[in-house]
């Protein structure tokens, strides 16, 4: 099976020659620092690259980023600087980016994928993200009630970008998947609440969401923290997968299998046990075993690997991953 094919069956819950290899979030900056003065090539810092030198599938994401000036005479408006509806409608000429030469430098890359040598995948800022990010953390959430036309025109504004984004990749090609910035959990859960959902994101991703399978694009939500109570409330709108899945967060990948057993899942390999061991390695590997021979899971780091890791002990993880993803790959038929 070639790089696409494997994907596309793994999250089709369909059999496989094996399972693909893959960190969706590579490692911190401070990491590949440290592993520079282990043996690591120097001239390696291309997190691509990196992967391609550890001998991990080639998936490459291109984000599209929402803040940015489209001629690149000014500066982007600085995080939290919208208060109201006023200063929003101000500082949008300096949003929705023009990604014209983004999507020009996919086109080699969707050429990999056509060939099987690649997957593509890219990533766009979620309901939740994107106020946030414009709004500042504890006026985003008190926007809630007491400026839901903003929320509103921001989100609406960012559905139509994004579906004329999806539009313009699509000139070039279909990525495989897609994945949603969200970060609206922490340890204990959603930080809103269905209500909220259901009447500020909701109708956006119903709008979008269409146009992704339309495209024969698989949507997935990455949010950090313990996303088990809102995984619901996303599948009512159209979504397919999650990830990190963060195992210190309480998530529990087995339980939220059983209670969602057509979500696709992506991570969940406890990042805290990297650097104790071997034997812990291995033991976390056996604990998503279950999992991964069920389908529609593909292991990877619940995050990014922190420098606390080394780089012996990272090729002993890579050891492992490549141990677990044959023998619970099943042949395909």
């Amino acid at each position: 099976m070639n790089h696409v094919e494997r994907f596309r069956a793994v999250m089709g819950f369909q059999p496989v020659d094996r399972l693909p290899r893959w960190e969706w979030a590579m490692w911190w900056d401070k990491t590949i620092e440290r592993w520079h003065g282990e043996g690591l090539p120097s001239d390696l810092n291309d997190t691509f690259e990196i992967g391609r030198h550890f001998g991990l599938d080639p998936y490459k994401q291109f984000w599209f980023y929402t803040i940015g000036d489209r001629g690149g005479s000014s500066e982007p408006p600085i995080p939290g600087s919208v208060t109201g509806i006023d200063s929003y409608r101000e500082i949008k000429p300096r949003l929705y980016p023009d990604a014209s030469g983004e999507i020009e430098e996919m086109r080699p890359w969707m050429a990999k994928q056509g060939k099987g040598e690649a997957v593509v995948w890219i990533t766009l800022e979620g309901f939740f993200w994107f106020p946030r990010s414009l709004m500042g953390i504890e006026p985003h959430l008190f926007s809630f009630y007491d400026q839901t036309e903003l929320i509103h025109a921001i989100n609406f504004d960012l559905a139509e970008y994004h579906i004329r984004l999806l539009r313009s990749v699509a000139r070039v090609g279909a990525p495989v998947f897609l994945t949603f910035a969200e970060d609206m959990s922490y340890n204990h859960g959603p930080m809103i609440s269905r209500t909220m959902f259901d009447d500020f994101l909701a109708p956006y991703y119903r709008k979008v969401v269409p146009v992704l399978r339309e495209l024969g694009i698989i949507p997935i939500v990455d949010s950090d923290g313990d996303v088990t109570r809102m995984v619901p409330w996303f599948e009512s709108v159209g979504i397919e997968g999650f990830l990190p899945l963060e195992r210190n967060a309480g998530v529990d990948g087995t339980k939220l299998r059983e209670m969602h057993p057509r979500l696709r899942i992506i991570g969940h390999y406890d990042k805290m046990v990297m650097n104790r061991g071997k034997a812990a390695m291995r033991a976390e590997f056996e604990r998503l075993k279950p999992v991964m021979a069920g389908g529609g899971y593909i292991p990877s780091v619940d995050h990014q690997t922190h420098p606390g890791v080394s780089l012996g002990e990272y090729r002993n993880y890579l050891g492992l991953l490549n141990e677990y993803t044959a023998i619970t790959g099943q042949p395909a038929g």
